[in-house]
């Protein structure tokens, strides 16, 4: 490989986000060398920092350091054709889920969709983010590090909110009770502009009876999208058909004799209606998760796994087609908030742009560190009962709601 040498330039809170420094340490890790031409460094809280950095390195090492959000020399992108469906020219660029921009014909263009692990597809002077499977042969796929900007999120010194510096240390013992009052300003303030919540919820939810407070959210507005998966769905059936999950009574706690089964009879009780929507327009189900979901005209997208029983009708148990029609979704997002999925919740914080507030909760801090060491950096973890937040964030809205309605 050949030894490249560029002028880099760093804009922004450089320092307080420690882009500057991982910069360098890149450098060195990559085997590569630097010389530092220029510091300025902000002089108050609101001021950016400029750094101008000359680096010697492998080609390699400067696609690192565009990730990172370096600024290179003004260039043209490279294209190069798809060779067949499905396959990826040489040296393809590989997209992080940060803002990133091509420069095509003396221009700046914004790449659409934007997402972690794909690559840029360009049509004339228009840049799109695709996965690998969906690329057709002769697609023009961006190659190189040449005409290509990243704006990695960066931590200002006075974090204006909850989310100020897009990312959140996992622990425990954060004050819980302080964050959540925190969270629901923060919802409040993204639906007020009529913007775009998306809940990714696992089967514990319903097991705990936290759907409860879920409906509650769905018919206040709070819930533009839900993305679950099959056994979530099946208990919110089994529910409302016996008032069970698996078996377990809501009310008592108990398993019932033979209550095995039940799980099994609503997913055949779907069936026979013919979706879930259908299932609810004849009567079946009169209630619960989906039923307000279809109520409300909220979409829902099941995701399929190897151990679904049934599955439902609605289920999509191609994983690929699950991720594209999560994927309608994923660009509109504002905020997403993960309880108590850890499958579910890795591969869609996988599909969300970098700008997008993101809230994991979960009650083991593996399932939190996990979505954030496989990319999802912009995720405030939760360490904490997802069933007994959710209701707690429920009750703060209605709060914030009631204060609303009393101010008008």
């Amino acid at each position: 490989m050949n030894v490249i040498s560029e002028e880099i330039e760093l804009k922004g809170h450089i320092i307080d986000s420690s882009i500057l420094t991982k910069v360098l340490d890149t450098i060195l890790d990559m085997k590569g060398t630097f010389e530092i031409l220029q510091v300025d460094v902000g002089k108050t809280k609101d001021d950016e920092s400029y750094c101008r950095i000359r680096v010697e390195g492998h080609e390699q090492l400067f696609t690192e350091l565009k990730n990172l959000g370096a600024l290179l020399p003004r260039k043209e992108i490279k294209t190069e054709p798809a060779p067949l469906d499905g396959v990826l020219p040489e040296n393809f660029y590989g997209t992080t889920h940060h803002p990133t921009f091509v420069f095509i014909k003396n221009e700046w263009r914004e790449v659409e969709d934007i997402e972690m692990d794909c690559i840029i597809v360009v049509n004339g002077v228009k840049a799109v983010c695709r996965r690998q499977g969906v690329v057709k042969e002769g697609d023009r796929i961006v190659v190189g590090f040449d005409g290509v900007k990243v704006e990695a999120p960066q931590r200002p010194r006075s974090p204006v909110d909850l989310f100020g510096f897009m990312s959140s240390g996992v622990s425990p013992e954060k004050p819980i009770n302080y964050l959540i009052k925190d969270l629901a300003r923060e919802i409040k303030k993204i639906h007020d502009r009529n913007g775009f919540i998306i809940y990714v919820m696992g089967t514990a939810m319903i097991h705990t009876g936290a759907d409860e407070a879920f409906l509650d959210l769905i018919r206040m507005g709070y819930v533009q999208a839900l993305f679950t998966g099959n056994g979530f769905s099946v208990m919110d059936m089994e529910k409302q058909l016996f008032g069970t999950t698996l078996g377990m009574d809501k009310k008592t706690g108990k398993v019932l004799k033979s209550g095995y089964k039940s799980h099994i009879i609503a997913i055949n009780e779907i069936w026979r209606a013919g979706s879930v929507r259908q299932a609810i327009d004849k009567g079946v189900i009169q209630g619960g998760v989906l039923y307000e979901c279809v109520k409300n005209n909220v979409p829902f997208v099941i995701g399929g796994s190897i151990r679904d029983d049934g599955p439902l009708p609605d289920t999509i148990t191609n994983v690929m087609q699950a991720q594209d029609e999560m994927r309608k979704y994923v660009q509109q997002a504002d905020m997403c908030i993960i309880c108590a999925s850890m499958l579910h919740g890795i591969a869609v914080g996988n599909m969300l742009p970098s700008k997008v507030k993101t809230v994991a909760v979960d009650i083991n801090p593996y399932v939190v560190t996990r979505l954030q060491d496989r990319g999802t950096t912009q995720a405030l973890g939760l360490v904490t009962d997802p069933a007994l937040l959710l209701p707690l964030l429920a009750s703060e809205i209605m709060e914030l709601e009631g204060m609303s309605a009393r101010a008008n």
